[in-house]
């Protein structure tokens, strides 16, 4: 049986660290090295870096992070934000990516997902997807630009095709649930979980061990979060900990 895997995220904006709610209101909440080191100490299995004004303000991811991340780092690391091209893609995993996330342009142009997949594999190519509830509770909806526009794609089915068209990995956030803390959207996850084969990384909404283990119960296979690692509310271990003793598969580093 596969272990699950416990996932800290760091949205970074211009070279730091950065929490909002909802992908707004962003605050400080460090330098992307020393908390990738932490966060690595604790016993996390891989790390999110996701550039969240690369895709608003129009330009590419900042490499020199990346590549100073990885300087530092022996653990698998997914990068997103700003990737466009395949040319973004293949800088990325160049910088020192394990994978790269594509989320508004493979929306926008769906076989992006495929090149990235036929030039470095499917392993490499992951999906992120940002999903809204829609307004009267049909379903969710696709949502783009960190959050700043509606598409009206039923999130369900992109997520079908993304995989289809070359997607190894969703990152499935719920933008409802973004930095609330109120737990993630187990049934959004249930959903998608259902139908697509790839694996699912849950993210938007963890404030406590409980939240993750729901999100691994809906049928997610990782678990990403972000305040609860920043805030030193708990450390991977302590998450990892509790995941154990709920009789979750997870992998323990020795005391």
């Amino acid at each position: 049986m596969l272990t699950a895997r416990v996932i800290p995220c760091l949205d970074v904006d211009r070279g730091r660290v950065v929490k909002g709610v909802r992908f707004q209101g962003l605050r400080d909440a460090g330098d992307p090295v020393a908390l990738c080191m932490s966060y690595e100490a604790q016993g996390a299995d891989e790390l999110a870096m996701l550039d969240v004004s690369a895709t608003p303000e129009g330009r590419g991811n900042a490499r020199h992070t990346v590549a100073a991340v990885r300087e530092e780092l022996g653990i698998p690391l997914t990068v997103g934000g700003g990737v466009r091209r395949l040319e973004d893609a293949a800088g990325l995993l160049e910088a020192g990516a394990d994978k790269v996330a594509a989320n508004t342009a493979a929306v926008a142009r769906p076989g992006l997902l495929t090149e990235i997949a036929e030039r470095f594999g499917s392993q490499c190519a992951v999906v992120a997807i940002d999903a809204a509830g829609r307004a009267g509770g049909g379903g969710w909806e696709v949502v783009t630009l960190s959050g700043g526009h509606r598409t009206g794609i039923d999130a369900i089915g992109w997520a079908r095709e993304a995989v289809e068209r070359g997607a190894g990995e969703i990152l499935l956030t719920s933008w409802d649930r973004d930095g609330t803390r109120s737990g993630y959207d187990t049934a959004l996850l249930a959903e998608v979980s259902r139908a697509v084969r790839a694996p699912v990384v849950a993210s938007g909404g963890a404030a406590a061990p409980e939240h993750l283990i729901a999100a691994l119960e809906a049928g997610a296979d990782a678990v990403l979060a972000a305040s609860i690692f920043h805030d030193g509310d708990y450390t991977v271990g302590d998450i990892k900990r509790a995941m154990a003793r709920a009789g979750v598969p997870t992998r323990l580093d020795p005391p």
